[in-house]
C-alpha cells in the first residue's frame, strides 16, 4: 500500500472525526470573510463619508484573526489527541515520525482548504445582510448589493495559510515529542485528582472571592468623589482590572472546588448519582481549566461590557441629542438665525421661535454640593456655567436673591451631585453677588454650544442678570451671546425643514446644531462601533462556547467507561442524564454567570458617561448573550445523552 492510499483510507476511516475540526474551519472562514468584505464593499463607498470606520474596521479585522486563530489552534488540539492511539500504531508498525507527519500534512492539506472555500462561499453568501444589518443600524442611506470581493479573498487566504502553517507546526511537534506509550495514554489521561481539599486550595479560594469583591467594591467608588486626581483614577482602574482578573482566576482554581467541597461536606457523606456525575466531576476539573476558563470569562465580560455600553449610547440618541439642542434647530449666530427663518418663510413652514440672552459667569458652589471632591475636573470655587434671566423661561418668578440651576443629567448627577439648597455667589469681572440655591431642574435651555454638554445652566431675576451682565468677564465670554431655538410646528415639515437647514450656508456652521443630525451622527457613529463590537462579540461567543462544547466533548469520551459501569450496576438512562444537566448548568453556567457579574459592575461604574438610559440596553445584551450562549450547555447535554446510549 502506498502512501496516497494509505492517506485516502486514512481520511475515509476518520470521516467520524473531522466533523469538530470542519465546523471550525467552514466557520471561522465564513466570519473572517464576510467581515473583511466590509472594507472593500462599494456600497460604502456611495454613502459618501457617512460611515467613517474605515479603520475601526481594519482594527477590529486584527482582533478576529487573534479570535479565529486561537479557536482553530484549540480545535486541532482536540482534533490530534483523537488521533495520538493511530499516530502510535503507525509508529508500531515502522512508520517514521516524518512519514506520519506528511500523512497528515497531506489530509490536513485537504480537509483544510476544502473547508476553507465552503466558509469562503458562505461567508459571501452572507456577505450582503451584514451589510445591510449595518445600514439599518446607522440609518445608512445606501443599497447593499451582493458583492464578491478579490482583496479580501487574497487577505483571507493569506491569513488562513499562515494559521494552516501554524496548526502544521503544532502537528509536528506534538509528533517529535510524544513517545508511543505516551501517544496510547493521551485520550486517557486526566486531570490530576485529589481528593482531599487541602489548606492552601482554601486560601486559594477565599482570596480569589476577596479579589473579585474589592474589584466590585473599588468599580461602585470610581466615580462618587473617592478618587480625586487623574492619577487617582487610573490607578482604580488598573487596581479593578487587576483585581478581577487575578480573582477570577483564583476563583477556578480555589473557589469553585472549596464552595462545592462545602456543598458535599454538608450532605454529610449521602451522595446522589446527581451528585457523583456534577459537583465530584466539576471540583477536579475546573481547578486544571483555570486559565482557559478565566480567559473565557474575562473577555466575555469585555465583550459583554463594551456592547452594553455602546448599545447604551445608541439608545440613548435621542435622549441626549435632546439635551444638548433643546429645540428642533439650534442657532447660536443671530444673522444666520435671520437667514434660516427667511429660507423657512420662502418654503411657507410654520415655526415658533425662542430667543435667550446668554452671558457666562464664574460661581462658587462649594457649599451646596454633596461632596466637593465629586468633582476633581472643575474648580467648584470659580465653576464657569452659562446664566439666562428668568424672562426667558415661561412660568418662572424668582425673588432678587435666588439662584435657580436647570439642565442636569446623569453624568452631572454621578460628578457633581448637589443638595436641594443652601448658599452660592456669582462672579462678574468685579462684583460677587451672593445667592440663595433653591433647586434644580431637568429641563435643558440652552444648546451644547453654550453648555459644554455637562454644565447646568443659571436662571437669575431679571436685575440680578442684568447687573452681572453689565459686568461681566469678557475674557470667559462666548462669540455668541444669544441662543436661538426654532421649533418646527408642523412635524410633517420637520425633514423637509432640515434639507433646507443642510443647504444653508451658514457663517460659521460650528455655531450651529440640528437635533435630527445630531441625532444621526450619533447613531451613525455609535451604530457602527455597536455593530463591530457585536460582531466580535458574537465571534467570541461562539468560539469561547464551541471550546467549551469540545472540551465537554472529549469529557465525555474519558468517562465513557464509568457510564458502563453505572449502567450495569441498574441506574436508567434519566438517572444518569439528570447528573450530566447538573453538571453542564455548572460548566456553562459558572463562566456565564460570573461574565455578567464582571460587565454589570463594569457597566454600572461609568456608564453615565455614555448616555441616559442604562436598564434597558443592559438587560437586552445580556439576555441575547444569555440565550446564545445557553445553545452551546444543551448542545453538550445532548451529546453526552449519545454517549450514554453507547455505554452499554
Amino acid at each position: 500500500m502506498n502512501i496516497n492510499q494509505l492517506v485516502f483510507r486514512n481520511f475515509k476511516k476518520n470521516v467520524k472525526n473531522y466533523y469538530l475540526y470542519v465546523f471550525a474551519l467552514i466557520f471561522s472562514a465564513a466570519l473572517y470573510f464576510a467581515f473583511v468584505t466590509l472594507q472593500y464593499d462599494p456600497a460604502l463607498d456611495a454613502t459618501k463619508g457617512s460611515i467613517k470606520g474605515g479603520a475601526a474596521v481594519r482594527a477590529a479585522s486584527v482582533l478576529l484573526v487573534a479570535i479565529v486563530s486561537i479557536f482553530l489552534l484549540y480545535a486541532n488540539t482536540i482534533f490530534i489527541k483523537r488521533r495520538s492511539k493511530e499516530i502510535g500504531l503507525f509508529q508500531l508498525i515502522g512508520m517514521t515520525k516524518t512519514r506520519i507527519f506528511r500523512i497528515l500534512t497531506v489530509e490536513n492539506f485537504m480537509l483544510y482548504f476544502s473547508s476553507l472555500i465552503v466558509g469562503i462561499l458562505i461567508g459571501f453568501s452572507f456577505s450582503k445582510v451584514i451589510i445591510m444589518i449595518l445600514f439599518k443600524i446607522t440609518d445608512t442611506k445606501g443599497i447593499a448589493k451582493l458583492h464578491f470581493s478579490e482583496e479580501a479573498l487574497i487577505q483571507t487566504l493569506i491569513v488562513f495559510g499562515v494559521i494552516y502553517l501554524l496548526i502544521m507546526t503544532m502537528n509536528y511537534l506534538f509528533i517529535k515529542r510524544q513517545t508511543i506509550l505516551a501517544l496510547f495514554r493521551v485520550t486517557s489521561s486526566t486531570e490530576g485528582k485529589t481528593k482531599k481539599i487541602s489548606i492552601l486550595e482554601i486560601i486559594i479560594g477565599i482570596l480569589g472571592m476577596t479579589f473579585i469583591a474589592c474589584g466590585y467594591y473599588i468599580s461602585a467608588k470610581l466615580f462618587d468623589g473617592s478618587f480625586t486626581s487623574m492619577n487617582a483614577l487610573a490607578i482604580a482602574m488598573i487596581s479593578i482590572l487587576a483585581s478581577v482578573i487575578i480573582g477570577t482566576y483564583l476563583f477556578y482554581k480555589g473557589s469553585v472546588r472549596f464552595l462545592l467541597n462545602l456543598m458535599r461536606k454538608s450532605k454529610k457523606g449521602y451522595l446522589s448519582i446527581n451528585d457523583v456525575l456534577s459537583l465530584s466531576s466539576i471540583m477536579f476539573r475546573m481547578k486544571s481549566n483555570a486559565l482557559l476558563l478565566t480567559v473565557i470569562t474575562t473577555v466575555s465580560a469585555l465583550a459583554i461590557g463594551f456592547l452594553c455600553l455602546s448599545y447604551i449610547s445608541y439608545y440613548s440618541a435621542e435622549k441626549s441629542a435632546g439635551d444638548y439642542v433643546p429645540n428642533d434647530f439650534s442657532i447660536n449666530n443671530t444673522k444666520d438665525a435671520a437667514s434660516f427663518k427667511a429660507a423657512l418663510d420662502r418654503k411657507k413652514i410654520a415655526y415658533t421661535e425662542k430667543k435667550i440672552d446668554v452671558i457666562q459667569v464664574k460661581a462658587n458652589v462649594k457649599s451646596i454640593l454633596e461632596n466637593e471632591l465629586k468633582s476633581p475636573m472643575v474648580d467648584s470655587s470659580a465653576m464657569m456655567i452659562p446664566m439666562i434671566s428668568e424672562k426667558s423661561v415661561n412660568g418662572l418668578n424668582l425673588a432678587q436673591n435666588e439662584t435657580l440651576f436647570t439642565g442636569y443629567n446623569n453624568m452631572l448627577q454621578k460628578t457633581m451631585a448637589f443638595k436641594d439648597s443652601g448658599q452660592i455667589e456669582l462672579k462678574g469681572k468685579q462684583k460677587v453677588i451672593p445667592q440663595k440655591f433653591v433647586g434644580l431642574n431637568r429641563e435643558f435651555l440652552l444648546s451644547i454650544y453654550f453648555t459644554g454638554g455637562g454644565l447646568p445652566t443659571a436662571i437669575v431675576d431679571d436685575a440680578v442678570f442684568n447687573e452681572l451682565k453689565q459686568n461681566a468677564d469678557p475674557s470667559i465670554q462666548k462669540e455668541s451671546s444669544i441662543y436661538t431655538g426654532i421649533d418646527i410646528s408642523n412635524e410633517d415639515n420637520l425633514q423637509k425643514a432640515n434639507e433646507l437647514f443642510g443647504e444653508m450656508k451658514f457663517s460659521d456652521n460650528s455655531l450651529n446644531d440640528s437635533r435630527i443630525d445630531m441625532i444621526r451622527s450619533q447613531k451613525q457613529t455609535m451604530g457602527l462601533i455597536m455593530f463591530i463590537v457585536a460582531f466580535l462579540g458574537l465571534a467570541f461567543l461562539l468560539t469561547s462556547g464551541c471550546i467549551l462544547y469540545f472540551k465537554q466533548m472529549d469529557e465525555s469520551e474519558d468517562e465513557k467507561p464509568n457510564y458502563t459501569i453505572l449502567r450495569k450496576l441498574g441506574f436508567t438512562e434519566k438517572d444518569l442524564l439528570n447528573g450530566i444537566k447538573i453538571k453542564q448548568l455548572f460548566n456553562f453556567g459558572i463562566p456565564l454567570i460570573v461574565g455578567l457579574l464582571h460587565s454589570y459592575f463594569a457597566v454600572q461604574s461609568g456608564w453615565f458617561w455614555f448616555g441616559t438610559e442604562v436598564w434597558t440596553p443592559m438587560i437586552i445584551v445580556m439576555v441575547v448573550y444569555t440565550a446564545l450562549y445557553s445553545i452551546f450547555g444543551i448542545l453538550s447535554v445532548l451529546y453526552y445523552k449519545k454517549i450514554i446510549k453507547e455505554a452499554l
